[in-house]
């Protein structure tokens, strides 16, 4: 599965249990760490562990594919999980607010992809 099937699924899965503010950042050219970086919000802890469960979910049974690791589960307000070269990120809106991660890569560019 190429990274820009990883982000088409991850995105059209925080999309169908109604992730907000989904932006995909090109890094390829800012660092060796992931080629893309899935950003999304959830409207409250209940829900950003909604949509990783969901994601992880789809991900392991209909392609086969586990984050080689997972942070945030226990607070669930900044859940991050890591797919090598897609990195999900899936914040509260507090906490995307605080932690402004497009700021912080803002020189990457944005990728456009049509969810569903």
């Amino acid at each position: 599965m190429t990274s820009s099937e990883k982000v088409q699924r991850i995105i059209e899965t925080a999309d169908e249990i109604k992730a907000e503010r989904i932006e995909t950042l090109d890094v390829r050219e800012k660092t060796s760490v992931a080629d893309y970086f899935v950003v999304c919000t959830g409207q409250n802890t209940r829900q950003t562990a909604a949509i990783y469960n969901e994601v992880h979910s789809g991900m392991k049974h209909d392609v086969h594919l586990l984050p080689s690791s997972v942070d945030g589960q226990s607070e669930a307000s900044w859940i991050v999980a890591d797919y090598l070269d897609v990195v999900l990120h899936i914040f509260t809106p507090e906490s995307r607010a605080y932690y402004r991660l497009e700021d912080l890569w803002g020189d990457a560019p944005p990728v456009e992809v049509a969810a569903g």
